[in-house]
């Protein structure tokens, strides 16, 4: 996907999410709880989401270069009853959006990545929104599948920036050469993953013997590798325990 593609996922996966989040709130007390974040209320996730894009506006806006400083502005809090809630998030979103489509994809920013340009947000927050759109439809019934693009980018930035980054993060054990593919089913595209030591090493085009194969749609995958239940179950082939072995090695956040 480029940077204009993502921009109109963004803005499709943002409208989706407001839309889950007001029938959510339309139930009335007790607001939803989202069973994919576990403590969680539909109110917690969208002070959430909200609170990061308002984040971002500041970062991207004032063309920040390196980590925002803590004794800096404190950035407005999300008002109280569930319209108003919705139309901030919905507010924020628009923001982000608009600043992302202006700076486009190589405005030099800080992010937590090696990568410090304006598209690695956009990447970052757009498969965020998706997963976090997938967790408010969950709230009041049956989410609907990611975007395949959105989803099949969300599995290569999995390997290629989430997992070494949650290994560094939250000081994950050390990988002993365990190998995985992950196969998408509703694509051609094929991943296979190396854990050694520190590393996760994306091996492109491997045909390799692995220990473990699962294969599923793009958006069941990307929906495992963010630690959420996947509708349909994945199809595995070799040692199945290491599915779950993964999030020992590349913990969740």
């Amino acid at each position: 996907m480029d940077h204009v593609e993502r921009l109109a996922a963004f803005r499709t996966e943002a409208a989706a999410f407001e839309k889950a989040v007001r029938r959510a709130f339309d139930l009335g007390e007790p607001v939803p709880a989202v069973p994919s974040c576990p403590g969680w209320t539909v109110t917690d996730l969208v002070r959430h989401l909200g609170g990061v894009h308002r984040f971002l506006v500041h970062v991207l806006r004032e063309r920040l270069t390196a980590p925002p400083d803590p004794a800096g502005p404190t950035l407005p809090g999300p008002p109280d009853g569930p319209d108003a809630l919705t139309d901030w998030f919905a507010q924020g979103a628009r923001e982000l959006a608009e600043l992302l489509s202006e700076l486009g994809p190589d405005t030099a920013v800080w992010t937590w990545s090696a990568e410090q340009t304006s598209g690695f947000w956009l990447r970052m927050q757009l498969i965020e929104l998706a997963v976090h759109r997938w967790d408010a439809e969950s709230a009041t019934g049956p989410p609907g599948r990611l975007d395949p693009a959105v989803a099949t980018d969300a599995v290569t930035q999995t390997f290629e920036v989430m997992a070494p980054a949650r290994r560094g993060w939250l000081r994950a054990p050390a990988g002993a050469g365990e190998r995985y593919r992950f196969r998408r089913t509703d694509g051609p595209e094929t991943w296979t993953v190396v854990l050694s030591g520190d590393q996760v090493l994306l091996e492109p085009g491997s045909t390799d013997p692995t220990d473990v194969e699962a294969a599923g749609t793009a958006s069941d995958l990307a929906l495992f590798l963010w630690g959420r239940p996947t509708p349909t179950a994945l199809r595995v082939h070799g040692d199945a325990a290491l599915l779950p072995h993964w999030f020992r090695i590349v913990p969740p956040v």
